[in-house]
């Protein structure tokens, strides 16, 4: 059966539609996971890129990004081949029997084409690049000056010790969020951190690294944490009741979204640089060349 122009039946064309509108929000969903991000791009836009897409040591999504951006559309496309897959496969021949349906279809998988030639070049760039957090590369973001007020802190330490603002007064600080099961960003987040500070031992900065996990993060568990991160003695981690650290976090404005069944949180990479007054200098991705930078910069204004 081949039909011309306007009569392709009406259903047919509804599963092309769909079928067109799942491409392009993969392509929109692809995108936004590798396109590379210019030095001076907009946090939010960051920010929404770790939180869908997490971000290995490459600059790549991690593990669950990668499943998002695989396994999402063939979902779709499976889902609606099961649906309506004798109604995609008509259209589509609907589509080859006329010149300007040819040309759709040929315009679409060249489309297509470009854009897995483009993703794996992005791929193949990232991974044959050698990663090192003390690089002197020029790193992918920048310090952002805020100059407010840091939120209380109010949390307990490794040490079974409330920790407030006031208490870190007269020295910079480092403060990053992590937690003990996150196997990609945090790991590499706290050493950052530590380096940096190691890197600039003359200006005496304070570590705080507040767990985005107190479910598991207990108090009782922030010994061996700060142990197996190879923090420095006089380094807080703090945590406590999950309702008093959520309110915390969210004086503190860090994006986070909780699988509430595996306990995983996808997050950003968050690191705030405070001034000795207790005041938010800087706010930035935790590279240790920027944060030595923020600490450099708070030290000579202070």
């Amino acid at each position: 059966m081949t039909y011309e122009g306007s009569a392709m039946p009406k259903q047919a064309r509804w599963s092309l539609a769909a079928l067109w509108a799942i491409i392009g929000i993969t392509v929109a969903w692809w995108a936004l996971a590798l396109w590379p991000l210019p030095s001076e791009t907009t946090p939010w836009l960051a920010r929404a890129r770790e939180i869908c897409f997490g971000s290995a040591p490459d600059g790549l999504p991690h593990a669950g990004g990668w499943v998002l951006l695989i396994g999402e559309p063939l979902g779709m496309i499976g889902f609606l081949m099961l649906g309506w897959g004798s109604r995609v496969r008509e259209g589509i021949r609907a589509l080859l029997n006329g010149s300007l349906g040819r040309l759709a279809l040929a315009g679409t998988a060249g489309f297509l084409a470009i854009g897995v030639l483009a993703a794996g070049s992005r791929v193949a760039q990232a991974r044959g690049e050698p990663f090192d957090i003390d690089s002197a590369a020029t790193p992918t973001t920048r310090l952002m000056e805020l100059g407010e007020p840091a939120p209380e802190l109010g949390l307990v330490n490794q040490h079974g010790d409330r920790v407030s603002i006031a208490s870190l007064h007269d020295r910079p600080v480092l403060v990053a969020f992590a937690y003990a099961h996150c196997e990609t960003v945090c790991p590499l987040l706290v050493r950052q951190v530590i380096a940096a500070a190691r890197e600039a031992a003359v200006l005496d900065p304070a570590i705080v690294v507040l767990t985005l996990d107190p479910w598991r993060d207990t108090p009782s568990r922030l010994g061996a944490i700060a142990e197996a991160w190879g923090l420095p003695e006089n380094a807080h981690v703090l945590s406590g009741d999950p309702a008093e650290v959520e309110a915390v976090l969210n004086r503190w404005k860090v994006p986070r979204v909780r699988n509430a069944s595996t306990g995983e949180v996808i997050h950003p990479s968050v690191v705030y640089v405070l001034t000795r007054d207790g005041r938010i200098a800087y706010l930035t991705d935790g590279h240790p060349a920027l944060l030595r930078e923020g600490l450099s910069r708070v030290t000579q204004s202070g």
